[in-house]
């Protein structure tokens, strides 16, 4: 499996990230714990969660996802084996949100109780928090970086003018920076990430983990006609958004592509970002392990470059 550096960190990832917000939320523990097994099996060890991960469900209060990555590694002793990312900013409760010194220091230990580990490889901004200076929120991480607890920080949902400012504050003051950011990208959402953060990610070499990555499953190819919104529980959402003249233009480049290589529409998707300049591991989540199976097979689909300009005519906006 091919690797990339995340930004200037020094951290090693995999072509693909698996997203773990599907652990406490369409998969139980179990199969956490059986897609968690088949991720090392295909090599694909850098994971991505977070500690609001899965808050929206019914009876869940967030931290699910964490503690499931926790008992996996417990249970199997593979904390040196994998990447580990997750973030915090996201509300939590009562006072529990945002980026200010005093919630990052309280937010980091929870995440680390529940994943079981004394460090995370990526702590993230899950949100831009304006309530607090840069140079505090910069200041925390950079403390959590020097205690051992983290190796590196990234920024999650982040406007261009912001994310810039922040790296300012960072060098001037001679803090830690953000080395990743995690923005929605595939081939239908282009348009705010190359408008104005694809220049400052790649000016400032940060490595680019983008999620939606299939863009909520519409690139697999499954959503084709309205019909098809029963398909899955956000279906209907999907549809709505994106069975649209450009996106049926999107599907149809994908299939052609699809064609050509033997391959899935949804690993084309993902080939087509893992070759985009900047990107460095689109964030994939899978259900099922066929869907893994599948997915896994992006990061070795070589396209060429009529392939891209076919993707990229399709998905111009």
């Amino acid at each position: 499996m091919s690797k990339r550096e995340l930004g200037r960190s020094g951290i090693q990832v995999p072509l693909l990230t698996f997203g773990g917000n599907v652990f406490g939320w369409t998969v139980d523990q179990a199969a956490s714990f059986n897609l968690l097994d088949a991720l090392m099996d295909h090599k694909l060890n850098f994971i991505d969660t977070a500690d609001v991960y899965s808050s929206w469900v019914e009876g869940n209060k967030g931290g699910e996802s964490e503690t499931i990555i926790g008992n996996w590694l417990k249970k199997t002793g593979k904390r040196d084996q994998i990447i580990l990312a997750t973030k915090v900013g996201k509300p939590m409760g009562e006072g529990k949100v945002g980026l200010s010194p005093r919630y990052i220091k309280e937010a980091v230990e929870a995440s680390l109780k529940r994943l079981q580990t004394d460090y995370i490889d990526l702590y993230q901004s899950h949100d831009d928090d304006a309530d607090t200076p840069l140079a505090e929120t910069m200041a925390a991480f950079d403390a959590l970086i020097k205690e051992g607890k983290v190796r590196a920080i990234g920024a999650s949902n982040y406007s261009a003018p912001r994310l810039a400012q922040a790296l300012k504050v960072s060098q001037e003051n001679g803090l830690a920076r953000y080395e990743t950011l995690q923005p929605q990208y595939n081939l239908y959402d282009r348009k705010v990430y190359e408008e104005a953060l694809e220049k400052v990610v790649t000016d400032n070499g940060l490595g680019v983990i983008n999620f939606y990555g299939l863009a909520a499953g519409f690139l697999t190819g499954k959503y084709r006609t309205k019909a098809d919104a029963g398909k899955s529980k956000r279906g209907e959402s999907v549809i709505a958004r994106c069975l649209n003249e450009r996106g049926l233009k999107v599907l149809a480049g994908l299939d052609q592509v699809a064609e050509k290589h033997g391959a899935q529409p949804g690993q084309v998707a993902l080939a087509w970002q893992i070759a985009r300049p900047g990107i460095t591991s689109p964030i994939v989540s899978a259900t099922s392990l066929q869907q893994l199976n599948e997915l896994a097979q992006a990061a070795t689909l070589k396209l060429d470059e009529a392939d891209i300009r076919t993707l990229n005519d399709a998905s111009a906006w």
